[in-house]
């Protein structure tokens, strides 16, 4: 399948690893010119190597949980390449926390790296993307915003605010030819996941889940915004 996004300008954080970096790996190899960040240096090279074997990456070290840099890099995308088209909103997960035993400043944290740091994300890409009159936002979250994981507190408060401002968000933003959606991976074989946990059953494969961000951020997807689709082997039980 054509995803139709050949020539166009993504943006992808927290991308040095993991299901960030197979996010950006994928829609490189859809043709798509690639923005990368991440804080460890030596990995980001390693993601942009890769990335760059099918397309144009700029890889910028930096931290998106700091306020001021997601301003930083759509400047810098717009720079580069002219233009923005897609973001990919992804940031680490908090520590693992019990409900009742975090304190005012972890949740603080976590609200700041994983709802703000996509927030302001959005905020500053938002006027590229309507000057194109093409847009499409993809916010990597977790499937704890279905089924509460006991043990990840922190994240799925975070992430549960996350869900309902992209839900607000979408809503205003479709009528520009700009879609949103969160995607919600469950345990997939990630640095991240086994260092929280012992993994039990199988996981899913980061590759796989970069290629559903791609097509979420398509040409084909462009009446798919405002939808949450959770990526973990049927673990999730709720209906909803």
């Amino acid at each position: 399948m054509d995803l139709g996004i050949s020539g166009r300008v993504a943006l992808v954080t927290a991308a040095s690893k993991g299901l960030g970096r197979a996010s950006a790996v994928a829609l490189a190899r859809e043709g798509a010119n690639v923005v990368i960040c991440a804080r460890g240096a030596d990995a980001l090279a390693a993601a942009a190597a890769e990335a760059g074997a099918d397309a144009e990456v700029l890889a910028i070290p930096a931290d998106v949980t700091d306020p001021a840099v997601p301003a930083q890099l759509v400047a810098a995308a717009v720079e580069r390449f002219g233009r923005l088209d897609i973001v990919v909103a992804n940031a680490g997960g908090p520590p693992a926390a019990r409900s009742l035993e975090v304190d005012d400043d972890q949740l603080e944290a976590a609200l700041n790296a994983n709802l703000l740091t996509s927030v302001r994300l959005v905020r500053e890409a938002l006027p590229h993307l309507r000057a194109g009159g093409w847009g499409r936002i993809c916010c990597i979250t977790s499937s704890s915003i279905k089924q509460p994981i006991p043990s990840l507190a922190l994240s799925n408060t975070a992430r549960t605010a996350l869900w309902a401002w992209a839900k607000t968000a979408a809503a205003d933003l479709f009528a520009d030819g700009i879609t949103l959606n969160l995607i919600c991976p469950g345990s997939h074989a990630t640095d991240r996941m086994k260092a929280i946990s012992v993994p039990t059953g199988p996981m899913g494969d980061p590759d796989d889940f970069g290629r559903t961000v791609a097509f979420l951020c398509s040409e084909p997807a462009k009446f798919i915004s405002g939808s949450t689709l959770v990526i973990d082997g049927a673990r999730s039980v709720g209906l909803v």
